[in-house]
């Protein structure tokens, strides 16, 4: 099957919604830069099925913007829509890591710890991209064991939303060591069933990685105002 036919498969719009966020929120495409469907389609291989169904995500992130009769543009992200997000995340995976210690069964409990454990050999390998999957799954074992099916859904959404963010900051040095610190004071709380410390712990975590991502976001930013003056100049 050539990639021009896999055009509705999941995975074909997962990819190109996380190629084109990363893009967006390292630098790569700048803010008002026009994302054509067609040169998109023929750049991934694809058809503009998976394409338009991609950019529509990426609407719906604060990504991307339609305007009148120039079609889909990156967004500018400021710095305040960016920590609105992260204050519904914070709420939202506090109470998933408070309903957690309560609620998790012993198996669960078991699994959390020992994939939590396994994924210090990422940190030591400064595997980026690997350690960013175990977060998002580390973070699915805390919905999931809230056992809560509406707070569950919307700590998925909004966790959607603020996923490149999330990932863009292991790019920073040191992250990884400390998001796993991070994690592990989450983990002892539910292994105790310590509900408060359990939530102080997740809220704080996702506070960090707030300034976490800012702070990539800033860099970024201010990169590309050197990169304009370096223009303006010569």
């Amino acid at each position: 099957m050539s990639a021009m036919e896999i055009v509705r498969s999941g995975t074909t719009v997962e990819g190109l919604v996380r190629t084109i966020a990363d893009s967006i929120v390292s630098g790569g495409l700048l803010p008002g830069a026009r994302l054509d469907e067609v040169g998109l389609a023929q750049r991934h291989a694809v058809s503009r099925t998976p394409v338009r169904e991609a950019l529509a995500r990426l609407v719906a992130m604060g990504l991307v913007v339609r305007r009148p009769n120039c079609g889909a543009v990156v967004a500018t992200v400021g710095e305040d829509h960016l920590r609105s997000m992260f204050e519904a995340m914070t709420e939202l995976e506090g109470i998933c890591a408070r309903l957690a210690a309560q609620r998790m069964s012993a198996s669960e409990r078991g699994r959390l710890e020992a994939e939590h454990h396994a994924a210090m050999r990422l940190v030591h390998l400064a595997a980026e991209e690997d350690y960013a999957r175990h977060n998002a799954d580390f973070h699915s074992r805390l919905y999931d064991g809230a056992h809560s099916l509406h707070v569950r859904e919307l700590a998925i959404v909004t966790r959607r939303r603020l996923a490149p963010f999330r990932r863009a900051q292991f790019r920073l040095p040191g992250r990884l060591a400390k998001s796993w610190d991070e994690h592990d004071t989450i983990v002892r709380a539910i292994l105790r069933a310590d509900v408060t410390g359990a939530e102080a712990a997740a809220r704080a975590h996702v506070a960090t990685v707030s300034d976490a991502s800012s702070q990539f976001v800033r860099a970024v930013a201010f990169g590309r105002d050197d990169l304009d003056r370096e223009e303006r100049s010569s």
